[in-house]
């Protein structure tokens, strides 16, 4: 559908929720086609191509509120969503932090935030599935002990948004991503012992162009799968630890969970009540940037109509903000920061726009010569982080560093601390940020994490 016909179909819903009674309401329309192939051994495992639309309604009764979601729109079907999400609305409690937000918030980005590019909705399904193939067989070719592949697969997506409130706000836009993955297997034996080992690459972008060359990607899985062949366990130390790109990643995410708005207001942050107050080290900024060009959390407004921006959340080690949506802002007596984030069916939750930790000036390879005797993470296992107070403790491989080069594969390591002490001591950040998710973090160095191995 043309976005003006979604954003008459958003404007219809709320009208006729406020017709039935509603005190206030806000729809979200949403269309979009999905592709995904999987490509093993050079053959199609998993093949999908799917067009789907969707509308969701929440209205609110005063202080009461519930939401309701269809997949049918028919007028019939439309009514009687109406209706029975206004009931359902009867039956649930007040709550004094419930409603759309406030006028002067409403809003949208006017400026091209590049989030929709032509060129994946015109590659055809034979050309997406050919870059899997590519993509695996540059692994496969790329050493002869890899013989296995756990797939290569290729995704594609191209949408439209709209969404209306009973304010008067309504607004559309158009996004597009598409992303390229390996997954080699690596084996190798010495007397009469085996190694196996797997890990992956993968390519993302709002369009083609930026998926850059699968063969790129699948020597990278290849390189990185074979440098952990013959890993093994090390003796627990006390160490520092390099992060790279991608589980440096992780920890931003941590960061992200413990400032979300539902999290302190719940008083279920190690952070809750640090307002203002020294959580990191002066080396330490994080940012939530709405408006960067291509990013993957980037939109011209918010899941409620609120106007994108950039929120310094820690700068220079202290923090300077939670992230918010209205319903979280108005729990702790703030303003929102443009962090809603909804499907189509229930209440908005709070997600992250651009949340990344602010890149340094050190190459990785700077930061790999600096450490004498250390961890280089490449990979996180399990989930043993607690938001709650901080503690960490999560599984990891990786390769160990003597005298400033990698020396050889670690494995069934864990690595513990807390969050508040690797904030703290972060020695050196990289230079090399690269978004490849909401997500994003350079190269960091913690000094000093215990890596509990035999």
């Amino acid at each position: 559908m043309p976005q003006d016909q979604l954003e008459q179909i958003a404007q219809d819903l709320v009208k006729r929720a406020m017709a039935a009674g509603a005190t206030a309401a806000d729809a979200t329309v949403r269309e979009g086609d999905e592709f995904s192939t999987t490509i093993r051994l050079g053959k199609i495992e998993n093949l999908k191509e799917a067009e789907s639309k969707v509308l969701g309604l929440r209205v609110f009764l005063g202080t009461r509120s519930a939401s309701s979601y269809s997949s049918d729109f028919s007028t019939s079907a439309i009514e009687r969503l109406v209706v029975r999400t206004i009931e359902m609305a009867r039956a649930t409690s007040e709550d004094p932090a419930n409603g759309l937000p406030d006028a002067s918030e409403l809003g949208r980005y006017e400026g091209d935030l590049q989030l929709y590019s032509p060129d994946l909705s015109s590659i055809s399904t034979e050309e997406r599935i050919a870059v899997a193939r590519r993509a695996e067989k540059a692994a496969l070719d790329a050493d002869p002990r890899i013989q296995n592949s756990e797939g290569a697969g290729v995704e594609a997506g191209v949408g439209s948004k709209a969404y209306a409130n009973s304010l008067g706000f309504v607004a559309s836009y158009r996004s597009s991503a598409g992303s390229v993955s390996v997954v080699p297997v690596a084996q190798e034996g010495h007397n009469g012992s085996t190694s196996m080992q797997r890990d992956y690459w993968y390519s993302v972008g709002r369009g083609a162009a930026a998926l850059g060359d699968p063969e790129g990607v699948g020597r990278e899985a290849a390189a990185r799968v074979l440098r952990r062949l013959g890993a093994r366990k090390i003796s627990t130390c006390r160490c520092p630890v390099i992060f790279d790109q991608e589980t440096a990643r992780s920890l931003v995410g941590h960061i992200f969970e413990a400032v979300r708005g539902d999290s302190i207001y719940r008083n279920s942050s190690f952070l809750a009540g640090q307002l203002g107050e020294r959580i990191a080290g002066e080396n330490v900024t994080v940012l939530d940037d709405g408006l960067r060009p291509g990013g993957f959390g980037s939109r011209p407004f918010d899941d409620e109509g609120v106007a994108p921006g950039i929120t310094p959340v820690i700068e220079r080690g202290v923090l300077k903000s939670y992230l918010l949506n209205t319903y979280t802002a108005r729990k702790l007596n703030l303003r929102t920061t443009g962090n809603a984030s909804r499907g189509v069916a229930g209440p908005p939750g709070v997600g992250p726009k651009n949340f990344y930790l602010q890149p340094g000036t050190h190459s990785p390879a700077e930061i790999l010569k600096s450490v004498k005797n250390g961890f280089y993470v490449t990979e996180l296992i399990g989930m043993g982080v607690n938001v709650v107070t901080g503690d960490y403790s999560r599984g990891a491989a990786g390769m160990w560093i003597e005298n400033g080069e990698l020396a050889y594969p670690v494995e069934e390591v864990t690595i513990a601390g807390s969050l508040q002490e690797m904030l703290n001591h972060v020695a050196m950040l990289g230079n090399d940020l690269e978004f490849r998710s909401a997500l994003a973090s350079p190269t960091l160095l913690v000094e000093g994490l215990t890596v509990a191995g035999t």
